[in-house]
């Protein structure tokens, strides 16, 4: 059965694409059939695959306008393993057209992966880095929500909120909605504030909290100037390792589906 997951958090340089592009090709090295849709409209997650975002025929902009299907825009990443359906700037226009449509607008993700859906074992969502409508379609159409996070106040702070909005999710239009897990991103276990705020997370997330770590590596850094991921740019690199690790310890916790803390729901 095919399992859709959100990479998503509201705060930017946080490395969510950086994880949703290494993360769909972990994965699909594992052997799944993975799609990578790219869901934000700076194509980061695309040029992070290599396609060029200036040339794209198709990208999910028509998939949600309804100008073509998901099978007609999605285009195969033979390096990495995967499929992508890619992004670009015509992205916020769209995102501005959902907003005067009066109903429906947050499905139109669903729908649109609905005829294709069955085709992979996973689904990875590249979202923008903001709690906007693309989010929230995001958001419905996924089976979970992954959310990657720096270890710092800032972020902590916004935790809340976004589980906050999860919540709300949930209770209208995607009662299956889950979290993944929170993965710490650019680590360094140097940084005191880090320790601290890694050691809240697990307090108050418990098993929520991935115990695979996101180091700050270089290699990571380079991978999307090349056009690749992480592991075909230096495979032994330390980062590229951390998201082959990450798959890994997601596959094994597969079978055990992780839910929202009641104690968070509510944002307190």
């Amino acid at each position: 059965m095919t399992k859709i997951i959100a990479v998503a958090n509201q705060k930017g340089g946080v490395g969510k694409t950086t994880t949703a592009v290494n993360l769909a090709a972990s994965l699909a090295a594992t052997r799944r059939r993975v799609l990578l849709v790219d869901l934000d409209p700076q194509g980061n997650a695309t040029m992070g695959c290599g396609v060029d975002k200036r040339l794209l025929e198709r990208s999910v902009t028509d998939v949600l306008m309804g100008d073509c299907n998901a099978a007609d825009a999605i285009l195969t990443i033979e390096a990495a393993g995967l499929d992508l359906l890619p992004s670009n700037q015509d992205l916020t226009a769209a995102e501005v057209r959902l907003l005067t449509m009066l109903a429906g607008r947050e499905h139109r993700l669903e729908k649109a992966l609905e005829p294709v859906r069955d085709r992979y074992d996973l689904v990875i969502i590249d979202c923008p880095p903001a709690l906007n409508i693309l989010t929230v379609n995001a958001l419905t159409a996924a089976d979970s929500v992954l959310i990657p996070m720096q270890c710092e106040y800032y972020a902590l702070e916004g935790l809340s909120g976004l589980v906050s909005t999860i919540e709300q999710i949930r209770d209208s239009v995607n009662p299956k909605l889950e979290i993944e897990g929170i993965l710490r991103t650019m680590f360094d276990p140097r940084n005191n504030l880090s320790n601290d705020v890694s050691a809240q997370l697990i307090e108050h997330f418990g098993d929520r909290v991935f115990r695979t770590i996101i180091p700050r590596n270089v290699r990571l850094a380079e991978a999307p100037s090349f056009g690749v991921p992480a592991m075909l740019h230096d495979k032994e690199s330390r980062g590229a390792l951390a998201y082959l690790a990450l798959a890994g310890e997601m596959s094994r916790r597969a079978e055990e589906p992780v839910a929202i803390p009641p104690e968070l729901g509510t944002g307190s």
